[in-house]
């Protein structure tokens, strides 16, 4: 059974990169527009990793991990950060939320396949 990873980005175009990417890899792809959705749609369906973009509409990155990391059979699900944004302060931020790793945009198809391997174990 392949694994389930849910993508949370406000843009279209970098879920669609992802999809295309992680459907490459295998993996069964949800998607989510934003961390507000992103929540709702976990609560149906328990991903086995997240990838999430940090700045977002209604519900950003570092919210979404914050209220995943609150709930305590969510506590060990891999989180992983996709951003445009690398500076130490946001990775600091991120890991202190609960990321488990942070990936920049535009992301490598070899990259993310590592960073995903590295996390499920």
């Amino acid at each position: 059974m392949s694994k389930k990873i849910m993508t949370v980005d406000d843009s279209p175009s970098i879920r669609m990169l992802l999809r295309v990417a992680l459907t490459n890899l295998g993996f069964e792809v949800l998607e989510a527009e934003d961390g507000q959705v992103a929540l709702e749609r976990i609560k149906e369906i328990l991903p086995d990793l997240v990838i999430t973009d940090i700045n977002m509409p209604r519900l950003d990155g570092f919210g979404l991990i914050e209220a995943i990391r609150q709930d305590d059979r969510k506590k060990l699900m891999p989180i992983l950060v996709l951003s445009t944004e690398f500076s130490p302060e946001k990775k600091q931020r991120a890991r202190t939320a609960g990321a488990t790793g942070w990936l920049v945009k535009p992301f490598q198809p070899d990259s993310l396949a590592a960073a995903i391997s590295r996390v499920l174990h």
